[in-house]
């Protein structure tokens, strides 16, 4: 999944990125409300994480401004502590949850982790598609009850192909909900990832939980059950 961060502290940005990216998440980074603008119009993001206090446009106006261009992304603010007014201006401009500072980063990915889950229709972490369970907060695969043993990108492919499960997924957006605006974007590298998936997932070639739909991209097809969503 990728995330912009919004804040003009650099140590406190250089935290956000660290963490967030050790935690498997591809991260973007603005230092003040202008060049956010920009970026939420022009790139594709899962989410943002908006500090309130922003040189040149302030949270407030960045988050009114992107909402009322359409820009649905869930938004978690940050604020600090016993500034009840930016809570709930933040919330009432557009933001989906906050945090107060300081926080913990365990504590920041599970906002997060709850809210692309909720953006995504789901209510609960571990997500079940018959045999195979996908747990969003540990950030692991397993099949049949055994773990699977996937690499950080295998891992993000598919975990964005669950949660848009049923939609089909053109190898653009993939890329760029995936990777870094640099990230080398040839195509067949992305084809390897879901190669390998397929091979991990479906040894048996019995569930076939990725499918290709000729010249548009890839779907996840398994149903989830009742308990998984």
């Amino acid at each position: 999944m990728k995330l912009l961060v919004v804040e003009d502290d650099p140590d406190l940005r250089r935290q956000l990125n660290t963490g967030l990216s050790d935690r498997g998440y591809t991260v973007e980074e603005a230092c003040d409300g202008e060049d956010a603008l920009y970026m939420g119009r022009e790139y594709p993001y899962d989410l943002a994480i908006v500090d309130i206090g922003l040189p040149k446009l302030s949270g407030i106006e960045l988050i009114q401004r992107w909402r009322s261009q359409g820009i649905n992304f869930p938004i978690l603010i940050l604020t600090a502590r016993g500034d009840w007014q930016d809570k709930v201006e933040g919330l009432e401009a557009g933001a989906d949850d906050y945090l107060v500072k300081p926080f913990h980063t365990e504590e920041l990915a599970a906002r997060l982790n709850a809210l692309l889950r909720r953006a995504a229709g789901h209510a609960v972490p571990q997500l079940c598609f018959g045999p195979l369970t996908l747990d969003t907060t540990a950030r692991t695969v397993a099949l049949k009850g055994q773990p699977v043993k996937l690499t950080s990108y295998e891992y993000r492919t598919l975990e964005y192909l669950v949660v848009n499960a049923g939609k089909t997924i053109s190898k653009t957006e993939l890329t760029e909900h995936l990777y870094h605006q640099d990230f080398d974007r040839d195509s067949n590298v992305l084809e390897v990832f879901i190669r390998r998936l397929r091979q991990k997932l479906d040894p048996d070639q019995t569930l076939q939980p990725i499918e290709t739909v000729r010249g548009l991209g890839y779907r996840f097809v398994l149903q989830a059950d009742d308990n998984g969503g």
